[in-house]
């Protein structure tokens, strides 16, 4: 074999059972083990000796990235977990959980449906997950000398700006108590919360019930801070994590099978008309 083969063939990724026997019987890993009887080892660190006086979002998030984040950082994303609890049974994630309490189903199950509905296209994680990646997009491209009224306004016509616009009451009630820290924190004049805010008087003049909503400004506060769109969907899991419980507690209270109960006179139908069962029709 020519030496130009052999390079050529050691850069050949490996395939099919090739691939599989490379990785069977072993795990490798940089993020951490569990040596039972003796320690624990979490990104290089000893876990009880060395990190345990983290708090637990810094740990949380070192886990996701392998990096420390500031302490106004850290105090920013326990604000934004804080300031989105809303114990009410009606949203459409805590419903599940609540339902979950009302039939006397698993407390940790109800709770996990939950998080997963929190997942969302239009009102949960993927509503933020596309907001970050369009920030940070349009933040390279108007750095490379793009117009960004065209930009966003280009968008707007042919997909939907995720960030912007909420059902019921455009104004989102959560965005001044969150700015107000950030400015304490010296985190408000981001590139991202900037452009966030500008992509904002862009829309409105053409679009006025597109204000921007808490999904854009975290996204814009957590770019600034370094992270990928990979990074932010595994970092915000935990949203609106806090408002679940006290729905389960409290629908679990309740008689089984009371929740968002609902009369058939409650149903507005607009399918087929009544029809009588004919028995001799159907041979039964």
């Amino acid at each position: 074999m020519k030496a130009a083969d052999a390079v050529a063939g050691a850069e050949t990724p490996l395939r099919g059972p090739a691939l599989l026997q490379e990785h069977a019987g072993r795990l490798r890993t940089s993020v951490g083990a569990a040596y039972p009887g003796s320690h624990a080892v979490f990104r290089g660190h000893d876990l009880h000796r060395e990190l345990k006086d983290l708090d637990w979002v810094d740990l949380y998030v070192f886990g996701i990235t392998g990096r420390r984040l500031s302490s106004g950082q850290i105090e920013m994303l326990h604000a934004i977990w804080v300031y989105t609890s809303y114990p009410d049974a009606r949203l459409w994630n805590n419903r599940v959980a609540a339902l979950a309490g009302n039939a006397r189903s698993s407390a940790n199950l109800g709770i996990v449906a939950a998080l997963a509905l929190s997942e969302g296209t239009v009102y949960g994680g993927q509503a933020g997950l596309r907001a970050i990646d369009f920030l940070q997009t349009a933040l390279l491209q108007v750095q490379a000398g793009a117009e960004l009224a065209p930009l966003v306004l280009a968008h707007a016509r042919a997909h939907r700006i995720y960030g912007y616009g909420r059902p019921i009451n455009s104004t989102d009630e959560r965005l001044p108590w969150i700015m107000q820290l950030a400015e304490k924190l010296g985190l408000d004049q981001g590139a991202h919360v900037k452009l966030a805010f500008e992509v904002e008087k862009v829309l409105l003049p053409h679009y006025p019930q597109l204000r921007m909503n808490y999904a854009s400004l975290h996204a814009a506060l957590i770019a600034d801070m370094g992270l990928t769109a990979r990074e932010y969907q595994l970092l915000r899991i935990p949203t609106f994590l806090a408002g679940m419980p006290p729905c389960l507690v409290e629908a679990a209270a309740k008689p089984e099978g009371v929740l968002f109960a609902t009369p058939c006179s409650g149903v507005a139908y607009a399918g087929l008309a009544r029809r009588e069962w004919n028995a001799h029709a159907t041979g039964q």
